[in-house]
């Protein structure tokens, strides 16, 4: 019997606000993680994994970040003559041309192709997560179920339900509430950005809830059309238990750095049978020199370290000179932390160089360093600065 057909569609369009910074010059599926990895290298893996080489990827601010990254889609094994990766960018020429207003917004843009694939089951998938899931399994249970979308969900902490779109389950598995990033959740199930649609209900429901909001927009999934299907008796859950982290804000991209630092790691990148790829670079192996001292952490390739670093993570091409001191910081490709230098509990992006005896970040709240500044010499960022600072004039 032949595997039904199912549509990938990746969200990667948002600009990313809640990563300040980061994402200044680059879209957060591009965001680097864990050494060599970008975020959207994830969703990309569980499809080669699941067997689905029907990917589209819906991009909008500066999607070349993104472009470049995923080139033809030969990691994931997309580069294929029919079907594979497919990039969608912002487009004229029809009244549903134009920049995308939230995520439902965008499958209302793309309704006439996506009717045209004809695919059996859609998966709408965001790309600021880090977690490793079968999709095929979801798509078998929720054409399984007959319901108009299947809802991907996972327990997460009280104090951050908040974030999310919050659901009750009954006990048969149906979605009888739902409700997006509520202030007062009523449960901690949350959605985790994971969703299979049945492809001609969905997009019919769509077209009348536009007509149905008018102006004022479709906005996000979570904003009309998930509240509509739940209403409806429409919705269903599929628990998810493994690890998975949203890693949409600086505070959590930090602690999933951190759990991945953990003597037993919560997912295993290399796994044999389910390894994340990520398009790869040339670099030479990483070097700890006479002086460098190492405790606790992740090195990249082309990493070059004389100084000391503990609970850390470097990507590609970091340099830690002699008497340098790196303490449970995340540093992206090309920093350098001169002589003296100290960086504590921080995110530092792309090509930032640290002068000699700089003091960046402490105890309390995470620091971040914006791409390619320059720290003088001396220079004291204290915890839970932004440098530069945003919202300077």
């Amino acid at each position: 019997m032949a595997l039904p057909r199912v549509l990938v569609l990746v969200l990667a369009g948002g600009k990313g606000n809640r990563l300040e910074l980061l994402t200044e010059t680059r879209a957060k599926p591009a965001v680097p993680f864990a050494g060599v990895y970008r975020l959207i290298d994830f969703p990309l893996s569980n499809c080669e994994h699941s067997q689905i080489a029907d990917v589209w990827v819906s991009v909008q601010f500066q999607p070349q970040s993104v472009s470049e990254h995923l080139a033809n889609g030969r990691p994931w094994d997309l580069d294929r003559t029919t079907g594979g990766l497919m990039m969608l960018p912002p487009f004229q020429g029809s009244e549903r041309g134009g920049w995308t207003e939230g995520t439902a917004d965008g499958l209302w843009r793309q309704t006439e192709l996506i009717r045209g694939s004809a695919p059996d089951a859609l998966v709408v998938v965001s790309s600021d997560a880090v977690y490793k899931l079968d999709y095929r399994d979801v798509v078998d249970a929720h054409l399984g179920s007959g319901a108009e979308v299947t809802m991907v969900t996972t327990e997460v902490a009280a104090d951050d339900a908040a974030r999310y779109g919050i659901v009750r389950v009954g006990d048969d598995g149906q979605v009888t509430d739902y409700a997006y990033k509520p202030d007062e959740p009523a449960t901690t199930t949350a959605t985790n950005e994971v969703f299979v649609f049945t492809p001609g209900p969905t997009l019919d429901r769509l077209e009348a809830l536009a007509d149905e909001v008018g102006e004022d927009g479709l906005e996000d999934l979570g904003s009309h059309l998930l509240p509509a299907q739940t209403r409806d008796g429409a919705a269903r859950a599929f628990r998810f238990d493994g690890y998975w982290r949203d890693v949409g804000t600086v505070t959590s991209y930090w602690e999933a750095h951190q759990d991945f630092l953990a003597e037993e790691p919560p997912i295993d990148l290399d796994e044999r049978s389910w390894p994340v790829h990520t398009r790869g670079g040339r670099h030479s192996a990483a070097r700890v020199l006479d002086d460098g001292r190492i405790e606790n952490s992740l090195l990249s390739g082309g990493t070059r370290v004389s100084g000391d670093v503990r609970g850390s993570v470097l990507s590609p091409g970091v340099i830690v000179e002699k008497g340098a001191t790196v303490v449970d910081s995340v540093l992206l490709p090309g920093v350098r932390v001169r002589a003296g230098a100290r960086v504590t509990r921080a995110v530092v992006d792309d090509t930032v160089d640290i002068g000699s005896g700089a003091s960046v970040g402490g105890e309390g709240e995470i620091t971040l360093l914006g791409r390619g500044v320059r720290v003088d010499d001396g220079a004291e960022i204290p915890a839970g600065a932004r440098f530069p600072d945003p919202d300077r004039e």
